[in-house]
């Protein structure tokens, strides 16, 4: 049976960590997209530890997972996680992001690591 509440103190700490813009837009680039941490510094312009910091955080309440692809880690939004749906119906509210993926593309900047 799929579960369709969360508790208030749990829907009150996910709106926490998605309150911030960075994590929020990351959440809406991983439901669609596996990404690398240097992806991320490149499009948010910000250090390697701020990203991870965002990341852990949401690592730590299983909203994203990681997968090791040789010496890289590559991040994606666990959509079995028990609070997937309260944010997949929040993400689907959102303007696609998929533009900033595209201008690393054409930067020839996507996947750097790799």
């Amino acid at each position: 049976m799929l579960k369709t509440e969360i508790e208030i103190d749990s829907a009150a700490l996910i709106l926490k960590l998605l309150g911030d813009k960075t994590r929020l837009t990351m959440v809406k680039l991983l439901d669609n997209h596996d990404c690398c941490v240097c992806e991320f510094v490149e499009i948010f312009k910000v250090s390697q530890p701020s990203i991870s910091q965002h990341l852990r955080k949401l690592r730590d309440v299983g909203l994203v997972k990681e997968e090791r692809r040789g010496q890289w880690i590559f991040y994606s939004i666990n959509k079995s996680n028990d609070y997937y749906p309260f944010v997949e119906k929040l993400l689907n509210q959102l303007p696609d992001q998929d533009f900033r993926l595209k201008e690393l593309e054409e930067k020839g900047t996507r996947i750097t690591c790799c």
